[in-house]
């Protein structure tokens, strides 16, 4: 058994993260030392080193907690559809790549109109790009 700050350090990460978890369900609810601590078996550690891993390569809580739902169903599910939520995650980060691509070459844009002189920003090429007419 760990004590919640064994396990915290074990992987880097905070005590509250583990109380965060157990509190929105990917944890299971911790038993209890004598003197009160939080106690978590090698298992859980298991399904916290699942739950970062799964993390670390973009998925959101709401869907680590599904692909709990399939870790600890294997047999209920199929490959196509765990292959399915990668797929559909790497499609949501392309659009949003696509997005910070565009953000990006909008900001160089006013950044390559602009002289970035020292005199008064009276008639400064950004904020005139940026203004809003009435």
């Amino acid at each position: 058994m760990f004590r919640i700050g064994e396990l915290a350090r074990q992987y880097q990460i905070k005590a509250d993260t583990l109380r965060y978890y157990e509190k929105n369900g990917l944890l299971a609810p911790s038993e209890r030392s004598a003197s009160g601590y939080r106690l978590y078996s090698h298992a859980d550690a298991v399904k916290l080193r699942f739950i970062l891993k799964a993390k670390a390569v973009g998925f959101s809580l709401a869907e680590i907690q599904e692909l709990l739902t399939i870790e600890a169903n294997r047999s209920q599910w199929a490959c196509q559809d765990v292959k399915g939520m990668v797929e559909s995650k790497v499609a949501q980060l392309e659009v949003k790549m696509a997005e910070l691509t565009r953000f990006r070459d909008s900001l160089q844009e006013l950044a390559d109109a602009c002289c970035g002189g020292p005199e008064s920003a009276e008639n400064c090429s950004i904020l005139d790009a940026l203004e809003v007419r009435q």
